[in-house]
């Protein structure tokens, strides 16, 4: 065979014919394409879990950052903070479970006579109870522990059965949903009577309870969006996350310290004696406290009054508030107003330390009356808002004036007691601003009506604490103990 002369013209050689570009590379089998976008997702799902876990190993560094500065590791009141965000999610859990349920799935018509049934098995109880647990911890001092663990442990059994209630439509829902509301106004008396065992050296009681109000805030906030994805699936679910909330704070209850328990150079106080003009029995306490929690028990009885006569009110907004929007959207800026009020007032009073603590705590009472009458007459979307503001705020500031007056003028030895009396007194006045809301909306009350009512019990409560202010100081006992 011969040679060509000359170089050979591959080009033009149909065997050595260029292919269009790529053509060469043969296309990639199905197997192969769904393994590089296996590994795409793959890599896209480290990055995000990277991001997530890198969030939270921040969000849980702050956390801590913040429960721990300022001493309250070495006091142990950081583990109270923890166990607090614990209670306050677990609550916010409890709440929307019970509002999808209870409140918003049913009529008005019958949702009210189901709330009224609910307040009333609630509260009662309560009031009953309430003031037996101040003697209570006075006597039983050494079992602090146990008592803030009960009240958690008692809310995680009746949210668990609440799921099953719930599910089955039982009629151990009332009696489970008493028990963990009870129990829950039942902590915030035995965590009140923590609180001065665990103060770190550099805090105060207005820093204490500034640091606890702003911890349970944070906590509500984070758990409130979980509850709701939980709510999502069934009302049930949002419970039983409730109840591995409580669940674990029981374990952080019972791993306080064990300084909790002493009852070292402690003794009982005694309030009764301010209502009367003769001495008192047993240690007491300066009339400015005294005063103090008369205007705080009205700051309550607004926040319950409104927390029940206003969600009630705006399910269905009246034409005059000018909202034509969703209802619920309403409610949560009120609610919303209510918290940040709440966070506002407590930096507020923390950043300038309750100056004046007596005059504050008064003048915010005053300014809720005024608010009130306002409202009163012009009752439109936005002074809901504001009067939720406004009622944060007050209740805040009027708390930690309490606090620095009880820092200022109460002993150390009866100071947690007066935290326990003081805080079920507190309690008290919640629970009856909510009856009078409930049944004020059972007789059809407008909502300018229900502001104008609340604004004149208000008004005389205030009269009341301005009389009783003006009063000398009784003659007080220094010991329970007869003189020799």
């Amino acid at each position: 065979m011969e040679e060509p002369e000359g170089p050979y013209d591959y080009a033009s050689d149909p065997a050595y014919a260029r292919e269009p570009s790529g053509a060469g590379t043969p296309p990639p089998s199905s197997p192969s394409r769904l393994a590089r976008t296996a590994h795409g997702i793959g890599r896209a799902s480290r990055s995000t879990a990277h991001v997530v876990a890198k969030g939270s190993t921040v969000a849980f560094t702050g956390a801590r950052r913040f429960t721990h500065s300022g001493g309250a590791g070495e006091s142990g009141f950081s583990r109270l903070l923890e166990l607090h965000a614990f209670n306050t999610a677990g609550d916010a859990a409890v709440a929307i479970s019970l509002a999808g349920t209870l409140f918003f799935t049913v009529p008005t018509g019958e949702a009210t006579g189901q709330v009224a049934l609910f307040l009333v098995l609630t509260m009662l109880p309560f009031a009953i109870v309430a003031p037996l647990i101040g003697p209570f911890l006075d006597r039983f001092r050494r079992g602090r522990r146990w008592a803030i663990g009960a009240t958690l442990a008692i809310r995680a059994f009746c949210c668990w059965v609440l799921a099953g209630a719930v599910a089955d439509a039982s009629p151990a829902f009332y009696f489970a949903a008493l028990g963990c509301l009870v129990s829950s106004k039942a902590y915030g008396v035995t965590r009140a009577s923590a609180v001065p065992r665990l103060l770190p050296e550099t805090f105060t009681l207005v820093k204490a309870n500034s640091r606890i109000s702003l911890t349970g805030t944070g906590a509500a906030a984070i758990s409130a969006p979980l509850a709701v994805g939980a709510a999502t699936i069934g009302a049930d679910w949002a419970l039983r996350y409730a109840a591995l909330l409580f669940a674990i704070g029981t374990i952080l209850a019972i791993l306080l310290p064990a300084k909790v328990d002493s009852s070292e150079g402690e003794e009982p106080v005694d309030l009764a004696g301010h209502a009367t003009s003769g001495p008192q029995k047993g240690l007491s306490i300066s009339r400015a406290v005294v005063n103090a929690l008369r205007s705080n028990s009205g700051l309550r009885l607004l926040s319950g009054f409104l927390t029940i006569f206003m969600a009630f009110t705006l399910r269905e907004p009246p034409a005059s508030m000018g909202w034509d929007g969703n209802a619920t959207i309403l409610l949560g800026l009120v609610v919303g107003g209510a918290g940040a009020g709440n966070t506002i007032g407590t930096l507020i009073g923390s950043a300038a330390s309750t100056r004046r603590p007596e005059q504050v705590v008064v003048g915010v009472l005053v300014l809720d009356v005024v608010v009130l009458a306002v409202v009163g007459v012009f009752f439109t979307w936005w002074t809901a808002v504001i009067l939720g503001l406004t009622v944060g705020i007050c209740q805040s500031l009027g708390k930690l004036s309490l606090d620095a007056l009880i820092q200022r003028d109460v002993p150390e030895r009866v100071r947690t007691s007066m935290f326990a009396r003081s805080e079920t007194l507190l309690q008290l006045g919640w629970v009856t601003g909510g009856l009078i809301g409930i049944g004020l909306f059972s007789l059809d009350a407008t909502p300018q009506v229900g502001a104008l009512v609340i604004g004149g019990l208000l008004i005389v409560w205030l009269g009341f604490v301005l009389t009783r202010a003006r009063r000398p100081e009784p003659a007080v006992a220094t010991s329970r103990r007869p003189q020799t």
